[in-house]
């Protein structure tokens, strides 16, 4: 069977938590639940740093701005991630070119992580925490939800990422207003920072 169901969901959720991805499918292939896993990712060092990477994502991707910051650092991470990962599995699977596999994976955990970082932009908008959680538990859910799903099924689990994908940009799209409020209090902030740095604008003339 094809692994290009399998790409494209382990590139989706590569784009919302690149290192569950990793954990989860090394956990998999180590355990002996799936035997399309990776040698590379069933390494102890590679657990053990996803495991704690992803505990350090899990902490940060619920504070607020804090969360918009961790987003803006895994921009490259993220996607580059999502590219090794499919071309990893499409290596184990021969029924995909690698170069392929990694576009997919790649293009794909882009999107996605462009969706995710402009939802967490729109909900830190509102001055709550609770929805910072909320949205970061609802991610990590789905993704290993989705991911332990992939496994057994690829095909169905690819068509439920791509529709939470396309519904993920929809939202963005109708949440359009509240990240450019976003983006415009952020450079308020820088502003009031460097002005504070050099002491202050010049008194008028």
């Amino acid at each position: 069977m094809s692994v290009i169901p399998l790409v494209f969901t382990s590139g989706w959720a590569s784009g919302i938590n690149a290192y569950a991805v990793v954990l989860l499918l090394g956990l998999f292939g180590a355990t002996g639940v799936s035997d399309e896993v990776p040698a590379a990712l069933q390494r102890t060092d590679v657990l053990i740093v996803a495991g704690v990477l992803f505990l350090c994502e899990a902490i940060a991707d619920k504070i607020p701005y804090v969360d918009s910051v961790w987003d803006t650092a895994h921009t490259v991470i993220r996607p580059v991630a999502g590219a090794v990962i499919a071309a990893l599995l499409a290596g184990e699977s021969g029924s995909l070119p690698e170069l392929a596999a990694g576009a997919i994976g790649g293009s794909t955990a882009l999107m996605s992580h462009l969706v995710k970082a402009g939802t967490r932009m729109a909900v830190n908008t509102s001055p709550e925490p609770f929805s910072n959680v909320g949205m970061s538990i609802a991610e990590d859910l789905g993704v290993a939800g989705v991911v332990t799903f992939a496994i057994f099924n690829p095909v169905a689990a690819a068509v439920i990422a791509a529709v939470l994908l396309v519904l993920g940009i929809v939202i963005v799209v109708f949440l359009a207003s509240r990240i450019r409020r976003f983006l415009r209090r952020r450079a308020q902030r820088r502003e009031e920072k460097r002005l504070a740095g050099t002491g202050g604008p010049w008194p008028p003339g």
